[in-house]
């Protein structure tokens, strides 16, 4: 049968393939579009070897499903096969789940990042699941002679009146089943879930607890050795002489060798030290002298950012974002104006587990074993660097400990492979806290140049924003945009939105909640700032703004949505009844990003002298009809809350001559036990299509601690960290 019919639609044979396996087993696969939050199907003239996620049933009931996203702490690797197990109607406990190694010829989007898993796949793995119960139904049926819909299935088995045939003992016979056409296979009512919405442990859990290897950094494999790589201080400086003799002559060094290379975004350039041990190779690296070409990013500092930002602010913008309305005229008739200039810093990513890959390249091949967000994206940039082609590039994908956004890029990878190519042995890289510090792709700082006009009722009428941040031209540097529709545009009826971009050579990327994290702090601290000067209590305000959308204008989110989560946060924090103690105060904010609307109220004690401490957060979400697996909900919740608290707090990421001041925890500084409040999550269910929640509560937290401040001191913290600020009152 071919994979695609005459109308152009996916055949059933091409969504799901299916092979018999020895012992008598089921091997079932399908093959789905990235738009699969829609439950469409990609037609593929190759879809009997193209599979994007698959069961295999053996004889003793098991079901062993495979993950094919990266697991970086999200809880993908236990949410996905959970889907697929619900509709095959099988007990977790007969589950079993298994990580994929990279294969675009059988997966698409292997990745993790932006919150899209649950969006993309919540449909497409339910029918996965489903069309292998319809198949065990239908070969059950043609054992017993009878029609399909007269049999039920329960617990892993099919039932017919008193007969019964366990998944296992059907396995075979199921696999000769045509499959059923996957737009129309029936699928469960949620009032029959027995596992979507349960809370079901990590299955990775067990062998963390006792240490088991999982993650890239725990990876051997025989005949390794270990490797440093030392790269300039000064970021894109390069290597112009080394000793490397002397280098080569400590013990246990096996090599050392100059790497440079020209063919990825951030080329690697710098000395590999290859031996017989990490310990002893990173001693190496004391010995090592290297006489660098600094290069031009060399003249870049965190001070010479902030006084070419001053400067552009003082001059008209470079370019128009978005204007409505006409918010100069506006703001001359405003009955009150008020301005303010906030600046947020760059942010390393932080990782708990360092960058690391596990290398071999070897006859026009090469093998990895690495913790990246997207080994599909990797390939590309190893098959350039290295000359392999890419159908000759193995990527074995390991536990990530901790992504954040950081290994969406691969850099590292690359480096391991030519550090790989060039020793002529498998290398596993290891980069140190340092390294992992002083080589980010940061999140880009900014500077907001605001300006905001009231009427005599106190209502927002106008909203001016200079957004001074990175880039050239009309492109940004990457992180450092800010989407034209962003809050409050649409809800304020004379709105600018203009920009201004300063050339930077240090490297930037995306942190978790991407331009959210920062731009939540400015927009929803400056809408604390308006409420103050209208006298009107912010949280009512916010709610007076969300019913304020001018006709005919269309809004970046649902404000309904938004309301009911910020009623709900309001009413679970006690919002102006509580009877709270002096130099204690409660703030509030949301956000709406990555499809998920966010309101929080953050309760913070101030003693006079300046002393602070976080007693609680609420959080009110709204991320659509269904809470796939409520435990690992909570959890990414109150992390990223949690998150959001000690970037606040204590983070900054500093230049000075193009090098980055701050190196390990002692100097960017992660939350630490005794700083971390409790974090009360509570949910509104509305009939929406369930999205992801990995990203999208951490950017009200900074402004909501901002504003709580505020209530007990008065003073308004329009810069980051907080920890820089006199918090001191009388």
């Amino acid at each position: 049968m071919s994979a695609v019919n005459k109308t152009g639609n996916l055949s059933r044979r091409g969504f799901l393939h299916v092979t018999a396996l020895a012992g008598g087993g089921m091997l079932l696969g399908a093959r789905f579009s990235l738009d699969g939050a829609r439950g469409a199907v990609a037609a593929t003239a190759d879809a009997e070897t193209a599979l994007n996620a698959f069961i295999r049933l053996t004889p003793d009931g098991i079901a062993t499903i495979m993950a094919q996203n990266p697991e970086i702490g999200q809880g993908i690797k236990t949410m996905l096969p959970m889907l697929i197990a619900e509709e095959l109607d099988i007990p977790w406990r007969q589950v079993r789940v298994e990580q994929a190694n990279l294969d675009a010829t059988k997966y698409r989007g292997q990745m993790a990042g932006a919150s899209m898993a649950t969006p993309m796949q919540y449909e497409p793995m339910r029918r996965v699941g489903a069309a292998a119960r319809a198949m065990l139904v239908a070969a059950a049926a043609k054992e017993w002679k009878t029609k399909p819909e007269k049999c039920i299935t329960e617990a892993g088995a099919v039932h017919f009146k008193n007969k019964s045939l366990s998944y296992g003992e059907l396995a075979s016979a199921a696999a000769e089943i045509e499959p059923p056409n996957p737009r129309t296979v029936p699928l469960k009512k949620p009032a029959d879930f027995k596992i979507i919405g349960q809370a079901i442990p990590g299955v990775d859990n067990p062998e963390i607890v006792t240490g088991k290897p999982l993650f890239g950094i725990d990876v051997a494999v025989p005949g390794m050795k270990y490797a440093v790589f030392e790269k300039c201080r000064v970021h894109g400086g390069k290597v112009k002489s080394a000793n490397l003799a002397a280098v080569k002559a400590s013990p246990g060094v096996t090599d050392a060798f100059v790497v440079a290379s020209t063919a990825t975004r951030r080329p690697p350039n710098g000395v590999a030290i290859v031996g017989d041990s990490w310990w002893l190779v990173n001693e190496a690296r004391n010995k090592l002298e290297v006489d660098w070409d600094e290069g031009p990013i060399a003249s870049q500092s965190t001070e010479s950012f902030d006084r070419q930002a001053e400067a552009l602010s003082r001059q008209a913008p470079e370019q128009e974002l978005k204007r409505d309305g006409d918010a100069a005229g506006a703001m001359a008739a405003a009955a009150k104006t008020l301005k303010a200039a906030y600046r947020y810093p760059f942010l390393a990513h932080a990782p708990l587990e360092p960058q690391n890959t596990t290398a071999h390249v070897r006859d026009g091949e090469a093998e990895f074993w690495a913790p990246t967000q997207t080994p599909q994206l990797a390939v590309g940039d190893l098959s350039k660097a290295l000359g392999v082609p890419q159908d000759k590039i193995t990527i074995h994908m390991t536990r990530v400990g901790g992504g954040f956004g950081r290994r969406l890029t691969n850099e590292y990878m690359v480096e391991a492979g030519l550090i790989a190519k060039q020793a002529g042995v498998p290398v596993k890289l290891v980069w140190t806290r340092e390294d992992d510090t002083r080589f980010d792709y940061y999140r880009p700082g900014g500077y907001h140049y605001l300006e905001g006009g009231l009427d005599e009722a106190g209502n927002l009428t106008a909203w001016r924003d200079h957004f001074v941040s990175f880039g050239r031209g009309g492109s940004f540097a990457p992180g450092a945009d800010m989407p034209p529709n962003e809050f409050p545009q649409g809800f304020v009826p004379n709105f600018e939105l203009a920009t201004s971009k300063m050339p930077i050579g240090i490297t930037t990327g995306l942190l978790r909640a991407p331009t959210s994290n920062a731009i939540s702090f400015v927009v929803q601290s400056f809408i604390d700032e308006l409420a103050a000067e209208a006298g009107k209590d912010p949280l009512q305000f916010r709610l007076d703004l969300l019913d304020s959308v001018p006709a005919g204008t269309t809004t970046a989110f649902d404000p309904r949505r938004m309301k009911a989560v910020l009623e709900l946060v309001r009413d679970k924090a006690e919002w102006g009844k509580a009877d709270l103690p002096e130099g204690t105060a409660q703030g509030v904010a949301f956000h709406f990003s990555h499809r998920g609307y966010f309101a929080e109220v953050v309760q913070a004690t101030v003693s006079k002298e300046g002393e602070l401490g976080v007693d609680r957060i609420w959080v009110a979400a709204d991320v659509g009809r269904q809470i796939v697996n409520p435990s690992n909900a909570v959890n990414q919740v109150q992390g990223a809350a949690l998150d959001g608290l000690g970037q606040a707090l204590d983070q900054e990421i500093t230049f000075d001559g193009g090098r980055t001041n701050e190196s390990n925890f002692h100097n960017f500084k992660l939350l630490r036990i005794d700083q971390a409040p409790p974090v009360e999550v509570h949910w509104v269910m509305s009939d929406n299509q369930p999205t992801g929640l990995g990203e999208p509560a951490l950017p009200p937290v900074p402004p909501a601690l901002c504003n709580a401040i505020f209530a007990v001191t008065g003073k308004r913290i329009r810069s980051l960290p907080i920890s820089k600020h006199d918090l001191s009152w009388a």
